[in-house]
């Protein structure tokens, strides 16, 4: 795609006047490129541009797209649902994942990473609007997954993550972004370490300056960087 290195230069400068905006480093701020539906020659193409995160739904995907590009620095990061039973998968294969939702997932992810001898990251998917259609845990079971969390030996609990529910305006996302920074004071306040909720996943293409002017310190942008997505 010629015009990609451009269009994530574009993503960079405006993560940059949003941060600017907010009085923030945009060091601070992780881009993580959405490469789902999109072969590894693009991947390929985003890190010859400089870009090192890369975000994945699915473990069969990510799989393909990792072999193809293991002789490059690349960090892969599961965005999309994780079933309980690809857990030991996941494990062996992502650096980051985004969408924990339950405290068995996390010993199970785990054990797994101390069997592969890796570590990893987590982030705590948070339902925020009880949203059926989406996945996610309920406030009220928070502590019971950052409980599980103290007794990893292999993945490390580091933050938050959220989707808003769906709105035609950016601005329609800003109250729920607001929500998750809530949601990690009152954790605080509950005694959980600040090195478990030091980072905040929210902000994808068409909100994440919104998501960065209220403390996002990664944002998932696919569409602005790779254009219109493919069916899959």
């Amino acid at each position: 795609m010629p015009d990609l290195a451009a269009r994530l230069a574009d993503v960079r400068d405006r993560i940059a006047r949003a941060a600017d905006r907010a009085r923030r480093d945009p060091s601070r701020i992780r881009l993580v490129s959405v490469s789902k539906t999109f072969g590894a020659a693009l991947v390929r193409d985003a890190a010859l541009a400089g870009q090192i995160d890369f975000g994945e739904n699915k473990v069969q995907e990510a799989q393909r797209k990792r072999l193809e590009t293991a002789d490059l620095p690349l960090r892969w990061h599961l965005i999309g649902h994780l079933q309980s039973n690809k857990a030991t998968k996941a494990a062996a294969l992502f650096d980051v994942i985004h969408s924990i939702d339950d405290a068995a997932l996390v010993r199970k992810i785990d054990a797994a990473a101390a069997a592969a001898g890796r570590s990893l990251e987590l982030l705590v998917q948070v339902d925020l609007a009880g949203e059926a259609t989406k996945h996610g845990a309920r406030e009220t079971e928070l502590l019971a997954i950052f409980e599980a969390g103290r007794e990893c030996t292999a993945a490390r609990l580091s933050g938050l993550m959220t989707l808003p529910p769906a709105t035609g305006n950016p601005e329609g996302a800003r109250p729920w972004f607001r929500e998750l920074n809530r949601c990690r004071d009152r954790l605080l306040a509950a005694g959980i370490e600040p090195g478990h909720l030091a980072e905040l996943s929210m902000g994808m293409s068409h909100d994440y300056e919104i998501a960065i002017e209220e403390g996002s310190t990664m944002v998932r942008v696919g569409t602005a960087i790779f254009g219109i997505r493919q069916a899959g």
